[in-house]
């Protein structure tokens, strides 16, 4: 399910950007402890039935209280992990730490991927969390129209001993954060690529054949990722826990206007609320994209 992009095949504005991720989840109380007190994020807004969660004004987290809905087959499709950028190593330390000693049995893994530095988690009710700090874009390598990444080891006691201040351990809170990308399980790359790239208007910058695939714009290293590894062959989700809803931010209305009629020209079903435009992936992960607020 390939199909070549022509030279004028509309691609995304080289500013945009990601915004919140929504969770579906079962005990709101628990996840809002985690992402506010493990994390480090602060509660922007709070109803009776949701939490948003960030850094400033920037809104990183949704969550959405939905007691009646199950947990996912670890083989569907849907999220496999949101992933959190911060500013600077000494915030990214303050993060990991905070995680570290509350939630210790939810650390899964860290890695040097050349580009950026990252620290992996799952959160209470089993969604993957990414986070990371990226080194300047001056250093990136690209080859063969592909970014260099790697995964090499990255001891978190040596990066920690490195970059965590008195401070920062008192007050783990440091500078901003937003989601820098969000890491998707689908059932097929190529499918993928036809949706993510072909018709939304992302561009390669990694693909792994059969594995995984990375998309950007304006150059990043990956706004979005797709792989296989656990749910191969996947079909379209149920109502489930976990991912609620994708936040992709584009610059302007018009930008908003003509992402929506690119997708309906494709024939993909959108719904357009005259400020956002809102489908669904092949896998039926919700999409909405929309400007900054």
């Amino acid at each position: 399910m390939t199909s070549a992009r022509t030279p004028n095949q509309d691609l995304l504005a080289a500013d945009t950007s990601m915004g919140a991720v929504t969770l579906l989840v079962a005990d709101l109380d628990a996840m809002t402890a985690y992402y506010r007190d493990a994390i480090a994020l602060s509660v922007l807004a709070q109803t009776e039935d949701s939490t948003t969660l960030g850094r400033g004004t920037t809104a990183v987290i949704i969550l959405k209280h939905a007691p009646e809905l199950v947990h996912a087959s670890p083989r569907d499709a849907g999220l496999f992990h949101t992933a959190i950028l911060f500013e600077s190593q000494e915030a990214l330390a303050a993060a990991v730490y905070s995680v570290a000693t509350k939630h210790p049995n939810t650390f899964t893994g860290s890695s040097d991927h050349l580009v950026s530095q990252a620290f992996y988690f799952t959160d209470p009710e089993g969604n993957g969390v990414e986070l990371y700090w990226d080194r300047d874009r001056s250093s990136w390598g690209w080859a063969h129209g592909q970014i260099e990444m790697g995964t090499i080891f990255l001891d978190p006691n040596a990066f920690l001993q490195e970059h965590l201040t008195p401070d920062a351990v008192e007050q783990p809170a440091i500078g901003g954060a937003i989601v820098g990308h969000v890491h998707l399980a689908v059932g097929d790359v190529d499918a993928a690529r036809e949706f993510y790239v072909n018709r939304l208007g992302f561009e390669t910058t990694i693909e792994l054949p059969g594995q995984a695939l990375f998309v950007s714009a304006g150059g990043y290293h990956h706004h979005m990722a797709m792989n296989v590894w656990n749910s191969r062959g996947a079909g379209r989700r149920g109502r489930t826990l976990g991912l609620g809803r994708v936040d992709i931010l584009v610059p302007g209305a018009d930008d908003v206007g003509a992402l929506g009629e690119r997708m309906s020209h494709f024939g993909i079903e959108t719904r357009d609320d005259g400020k956002t435009v809102s489908f669904d992936d092949p896998w039926g992960n919700l999409i909405r994209v929309a400007t900054p607020a």
